[in-house]
């Protein structure tokens, strides 16, 4: 057995696809094929149920699999650590990121951070904070950008405050408070909410200040991604409360939608998030790009 193979069951695991797999190992599928098969009969158990149609994982299968990513990235990690001994660092960096962050511009860092380390690898992934920290907690990504209410801490992993940001009210162009300098949150609670899904960060920072001002309000609109939510203000479904940051260039670019001020509105902070465990040449790298000590 060696990592080729591990990298080869990996991969088909993910694709769930021989031919795929292949293309994402630059291998011909009929080397690919063989060396799986070669791999379970060293094991002496079968790692894929194939039909014409279908590659699914079997017991051993996912078993292998979890173990074989972690000796992969035990690989990585070895060869990462290697090379930044000398002075290069190479590696792979996961790099999570909310879609409304603000706080830094993440292509021109990328843009930074290659210039200085261009052997190191950089994937990127999109999705909520209280998902993607938990993905730092599990190993599974290496460094993240991310935004909380204020007064919340994502749990379980190293933070810094990048920046403090309040919500603003995003109305369409015809709404009556179209034209208001600003607003409370008693003034706007009848309206009619666009807002991201229940349960998640995002949506919390709206919640907890509707809450704390004992009020309750109609979130009528539950969007899982943040560019639905202009169109339904714009085709006058509803108001949302979105960061100012976030929302400044949208109005900007589009006149349908205007900004009002909430004196209570909510606040968010954005932070960056890193793993408290030993993080990687490659993450350290992005720290130093980034002016964290």
């Amino acid at each position: 057995m060696d990592l080729q193979q591990m990298r080869y069951a990996v991969a088909v695991a993910d694709t769930r696809n021989f031919t795929r797999a292949a293309e994402r190992c630059f291998v011909v599928q009929s080397s690919l094929s063989h060396r799986i098969a070669a791999l379970e009969r060293e094991l002496g158990v079968r790692l894929f149920a194939r039909s014409s149609r279908r590659v699914e994982l079997t017991s051993a299968g996912a078993a292998f699999v979890a173990a074989a990513r972690e000796c992969l990235a035990a690989a990585d990690r070895a060869v990462a650590d290697a090379a930044a001994a000398t002075g290069v660092v190479r590696g792979r960096l996961a790099v999570g990121v909310i879609v409304t962050t603000a706080a830094v511009d993440v292509p021109e860092v990328l843009q930074r951070y290659r210039a200085r380390h261009p052997d190191v690898r950089v994937s990127l992934r999109s999705g909520r904070s209280d998902e993607l920290a938990a993905e730092i907690r599990d190993g599974d990504l290496d460094i993240a950008f991310l935004g909380m209410p204020e007064g919340d801490r994502p749990p379980g992993v190293e933070t810094v405050a990048l920046d403090h940001d309040r919500h603003v009210l995003v109305v369409p162009a015809g709404h009556r408070l179209a034209g208001a300098d600003r607003v409370t949150l008693a003034e706007i609670a009848e309206e009619t909410f666009v807002d991201f899904m229940g349960g998640t960060p995002a949506r919390a920072q709206s919640d907890q200040a509707f809450a704390a001002a004992g009020l309750v309000r109609d979130v009528a609109y539950e969007a899982g991604a943040v560019e639905l939510i202009p169109r339904l203000i714009r085709h006058g479904l509803g108001v949302a409360l979105l960061p100012s940051a976030f929302a400044g260039p949208l109005t900007a670019e589009d006149p349908r939608l205007v900004l009002v001020t909430v004196v209570d509105g909510p606040r968010r902070v954005e932070y960056l998030a890193w793993s408290r465990f030993n993080p990687s040449p490659a993450t350290r790298a992005m720290l130093d790009v980034l002016g964290v000590s």
